[in-house]
């Protein structure tokens, strides 16, 4: 059987069929197609109701990207860059990954789903990430990802599903970690540094990276978490 995987979503208007301006829960359709492509069984979870209840009917948990964090809950002041925040969301997100993570259920975190991990065990974030490293490649243009290439920490999770030799990614993130949180273990860079992997040292797959492999054209980091789900 499949191993279920709750994947969290956005609360966006949008525009579909007849309707052109309807409030909806909504995930790009990568996510699921790169779940069902390593074997396993999406479920889309919105920030509603108590998510973090089902975690003890889930195999794995996935937090993909979105809007930025509010900062104050790693205690800063929002910078003019910051956009798409989500108080509803923020609140659903971080209890449903304290619920995995007490339960230790296996965790892969995508884009905003590393900096939720990192803000939740008390590191911090760079609210722009072009005013630290100079250029806009991790976030090229609105709605287009970006390409660029990380480097996976030999003898980590990341260097078992990619290798330890440069891969090319894509990029959509403005924000990145700045203080690591305890317990975190950096396991890819960008060539400017960035930190563009963690991973939590316990005997439970978590795992979170900062760029898109949804995206990606391979899914071997798919195959690697929903391997640990099963």
């Amino acid at each position: 059987m499949r191993p279920v995987i709750g994947i969290t979503c956005y609360v966006e208007p949008a525009k579909f069929t007849v309707w052109t301006d309807m409030t909806v829960a909504l995930l790009p359709y990568m996510y699921v197609e790169q779940v069902v492509r390593a074997g396993g069984q999406p479920v889309v979870l919105p920030p509603a109701g108590d998510p973090a209840r089902l975690v003890e009917r889930l195999d794995g948990l996935i937090l993909a990207g979105g809007g930025d964090i509010a900062p104050a809950r790693y205690g800063d002041e929002p910078g003019e860059k910051i956009g798409y925040v989500r108080d509803f969301r923020d609140e659903a997100e971080f209890a449903v990954l304290g619920a995995a993570l007490d339960a230790g259920l296996p965790y892969l975190g995508i884009c905003r789903g590393l900096q939720v991990l990192n803000v939740a065990r008390g590191g911090t974030l760079h609210q722009h990430l072009p005013d630290v490293v100079g250029h806009e490649g991790h976030s090229p243009a609105p709605g287009r990802f970006g390409p660029l290439p990380v480097v996976p920490v030999p003898g980590t999770r990341l260097a078992k599903a990619l290798g330890t030799e440069p891969v090319t990614v894509p990029h959509y993130h403005h924000q990145a970690i700045d203080r690591l949180a305890p317990g975190l273990t950096v396991s890819a860079t960008a060539e400017d540094g960035t930190i563009e992997a963690v991973e939590m040292d316990a005997e439970s797959f978590t795992m979170a990276v900062q760029w898109h492999p949804e995206a990606a054209e391979d899914c071997a980091i798919f195959e690697s978490f929903v391997a640990a789900c099963r």
